[in-house]
């Protein structure tokens, strides 16, 4: 007779564990890292613009008394957030520039100044949209331009820098910045000097991106 045989024991595999809830918490971490460094405000840009000559100041522009001459700016520009509040859509920056001008005149144009963003608009969850304005800077140019200059010939290479901005970007893309500025030197109503010159006055369209 052959002996009986012993059934063959089944293998044993440990338990399976389920996942714990801190791997839950790790794939949530890495799905949410990516928006998180998304968001991050970035304090620095860089940019360029280029415009035309108009012949009256901000506010003859605003009313629609703007005639355009033959002189024309192309400039670099770069920024830095300062400050923002954290109650407001409102931040501090420091603007420059640095221009080239041609037409009429050949001369090149340094200007800086502080500049206040506002961007609480109603619609800049669908169009991000900011105004910037930088009343009171330091304008200085290679030579005095002769739209600069008075009747009796005077002008000054050292004025004041006024700049305003209308910004758009898109909700996908914030870093990247299509700007229309008014860029204008004067004399802040004739209190660096009397010469009863205008200064200069430039609408430009530029873009800038942010890092």
């Amino acid at each position: 007779m052959e002996p009986a045989r012993t059934p063959a024991t089944p293998p044993v595999h440990p338990p399976r564990r389920r996942p714990g809830p801190w791997l839950a918490l790790v794939l949530a971490a890495g799905l949410l890292l990516p928006a998180a460094a998304w968001c991050e405000e970035k304090d620095w840009s860089l940019g360029f613009y280029g415009g035309q000559y108009y012949d009256s100041e901000p506010a003859g522009f605003s009313q629609g008394r703007a005639n355009y001459l033959h002189q024309y700016i192309v400039a670099l520009t770069a920024s830095k957030t300062l400050w923002r509040a954290q109650e407001w859509p409102l931040s501090l920056e420091v603007d420059g520039m640095v221009g080239h001008q041609f037409g009429t005149a050949t001369l090149q144009e340094f200007a800086i100044a502080p500049v206040l963003r506002w961007s609480g608009f109603p619609w800049s969850g669908v169009l991000p949209t900011s105004i910037r304005a930088g009343p009171l800077g330091y304008s200085y140019t290679t030579i005095v331009s002769p739209l600069e200059r008075s009747a009796t010939g005077e002008g000054s290479r050292h004025l004041n820098f006024l700049m305003l901005e209308l910004t758009f970007s898109s909700p996908r893309a914030r870093e990247h910045e299509v700007f229309l500025r008014l860029h204008h030197r004067c004399t802040i109503y004739d209190l660096l000097n009397n010469y009863g010159a205008n200064g200069q006055d430039f609408f430009a369209i530029g873009y800038r991106r942010f890092y």
